[in-house]
């Protein structure tokens, strides 16, 4: 396995706190406070989820509050939400939306960037209809760094082996903190390539360090662009790959 599903690190629905459309602004800083999270996704008839709530939307409010010339216009689109926002009394006034969200079956990479995309720190997780069923945070990735050295160095072997077929004699793996020490002896240089890149998309590995060496240079091999099958090479050597 190289990457872990947004489902296996998510809150579950029935665990995450959520407001309606018509939450007003003081219930919604009790259960941010009390719960001690950044973020409420809004949910509407049926648990579809229709936007997100944070602490940056419900601090225009206080900041406007000694505001010197409040009816002077705004001058911009942004001035002009913040100015609405420290108006709003309703989850539905404060809200940002439509959220950023995601699905279940995606990986944490993905989730990763999209939080990283957009500077948030929370995301909801629907369904194909959009319902609410769960939320994934930055700290929920961030738990995939607390996989142990074993469980690392097996999904390691797992991968090269069961996934890419690559033999399993002549290289060993070690794990030390994270960090990922591949060395031996692998059949050609595209092997070896092969498996360093894939071992750094595993989940939880921190570092990639390599001592492996090869038996065959096989990167000046050169397609066949006249060959009707795809995958064959010409050169000192003809491989066809299925």
């Amino acid at each position: 396995m190289t990457h872990r599903t947004v489902e296996s690190v998510m809150t579950p629905a029935e665990q995450v706190v959520s407001v309606r459309s018509g939450t007003p602004y003081k219930e919604i800083v009790r259960l941010l406070t009390e719960r001690q999270i950044s973020a409420l996704p809004v949910v509407g008839e049926g648990g579809g989820v229709v936007g997100i709530v944070s602490e940056a939307d419900l601090l225009p409010k206080e900041a406007r509050s000694h505001e010197p010339d409040p009816g002077r216009p705004p001058l911009t689109p942004k001035e002009s939400q913040s100015r609405h926002k420290a108006q709003a009394a309703l989850a539905v006034e404060l809200m940002t939306a439509p959220a950023i969200t995601i699905g279940p079956g995606e990986d944490v990479a993905e989730a990763a960037r999209r939080l990283e995309a957009h500077r948030i720190k929370r995301m909801p997780v629907v369904d194909a209809t959009g319902r609410l069923v769960g939320i994934v945070s930055r700290r929920d990735i961030l738990r995939v760094f607390l996989r142990t050295d074993d469980e690392l160095a097996e999904d390691v072997r797992s991968l090269l082996v069961d996934s890419f077929w690559i033999d399993p004699e002549g290289w060993s793996v070690q794990v030390n903190d994270g960090r990922v020490l591949l060395s031996g002896r692998m059949d050609r240089r595209s092997t070896v390539r092969i498996a360093e890149h894939a071992v750094r998309r595993i989940d939880g590995v921190v570092a990639v360090e390599s001592d492996l060496i090869y038996a065959e240079d096989d990167t000046d091999l050169q397609p066949d662009l006249d060959s009707p099958y795809k995958g064959v090479f010409s050169g000192r050597r003809r491989v066809r790959s299925y």
